[in-house]
């Protein structure tokens, strides 16, 4: 494949971008795949709290139940474990025991963040003896650091919890995560909780040509700001005959997979529910392609997220459940036929997540 020159590579404006990111995403339509496919496909969900993943796969599939999820985390084929950005996602098994240490470097730098509280501290040693007490019996972040702090009484407790979780591929055993019989949160390792050793880190060519099938045509600060990971042209640039070019309105340059799905901009977009810190919103260095400028920061105030809701596309509003009722706050007037189908979707949301529940639903007030 001939190589494009950045100023000669096709333009593609927001809105292509836009529907090619939902296509990928199983935003444009829902998709028939089953739920361990999709947490496959998607390379992972952000998980920081219980319901996000299952709101997530309710707006992409077609047939899904809660259940279906719940019970691929009770049979150990997903798990919720650190990975991108230092956040807490579900990964099926097999991802977690490879994507884990694939991001192992950017955990390695976040221990140096905590230096000052582990003067003292044999990281080695740590390692080993975090290992030991959460394979004896899964332990909350709280048991953890009280165990570590007696080893080094000198050092943080809470530096020395972090230190482990980054040094140590943790789960968080189930029942955490499941729908309607979540716990708080204990951990061990991957390993021990899957029954299997740690593998090889999936390669940095093969993460990059996953991240562009699920996120999508991107360039290599979108990846990095997906993944966590620094110094990705090399890879990039190692990629690029297998790889098309484009750039964006803004001259930056984009790289796709050859075959990967690129609609026309005008393909309708149906309107979507999707929970805090959903990926699409967080996985890209430029965000306008899914939000708005006038959009910036509108899903958050203070310390609390807020659940965005997409018209056609690009993020509209946000939403939550309060008082018994779906509440809806668009950013600007929908116009009758937008209500309509914002309605309609936000009552298929509430029968696929809530059917035993009945719900209002009203256009209010989400954000103080």
């Amino acid at each position: 494949m001939t190589k494009t020159t950045t100023a000669t590579a096709p333009v593609l404006g927001i809105r292509a971008l836009n529907r090619a990111t939902l296509d990928r995403q199983l935003l444009l339509r829902r998709s028939p795949l089953s739920a361990q496919a999709a947490v496959e496909h998607l390379v992972g969900l952000q998980a920081q709290e219980v319901k996000p993943p299952y709101h997530a796969l309710a707006a992409r599939l077609d047939g899904f139940t809660p259940e279906e999820l719940s019970g691929l985390l009770e049979r150990r084929e997903a798990v919720r474990i650190v990975t991108m950005r230092s956040t807490i996602h579900l990964h099926t098994a097999d991802d977690s025991l490879t994507l884990r240490p694939l991001v192992q470097p950017a955990r390695d730098r976040e221990i140096n963040y905590f230096r000052k509280g582990l003067v003292g501290v044999d990281l080695d040693r740590l390692a080993v003896l975090a290992r030991e007490l959460v394979e004896d019996t899964p332990r909350t972040m709280k048991q953890l650091r009280e165990a570590l702090h007696v080893e080094w009484p000198d050092a943080d407790p809470q530096s020395l919890a972090i230190a482990a979780r980054c040094a140590l591929p943790l789960v968080q055993v189930t029942p955490r995560g499941m729908w309607g019989r979540s716990a708080q949160v204990s951990l061990t390792t991957a390993e021990h909780w899957l029954g299997r050793p740690a593998e090889p880190a999936a390669s940095a060519d093969a993460a990059v040509l996953r991240y562009l099938g699920a996120f999508g045509p991107a360039s290599v600060k979108d990846m990095q700001t997906w993944s966590g990971l620094t110094r990705m042209r090399p890879v990039f640039e190692r990629l690029r005959p297998r790889l098309l070019t484009f750039r964006d309105e803004n001259g930056v340059e984009l790289f796709d997979l050859p075959d990967a799905p690129r609609p026309d901009p005008d393909t309708p977009a149906p309107p979507r529910f999707l929970p805090e810190f959903d990926n699409l919103l967080l996985s890209h260095a430029d965000r306008t392609r899914v939000m708005p400028p006038a959009t910036r920061g509108r899903t958050w105030q203070a310390n609390t997220f807020y659940c965005p809701l997409l018209v056609d596309g690009f993020l509209a509003g946000v939403w939550r459940i309060l008082d018994g009722a779906l509440v809806i706050e668009p950013f600007a007037e929908l116009t009758e036929a937008e209500r309509e189908e914002v309605t309609q979707e936000g009552a298929r949301m509430l029968q696929v997540l809530h059917r035993d529940a009945s719900y209002d639903i009203r256009f209010g007030t989400v954000i103080p």
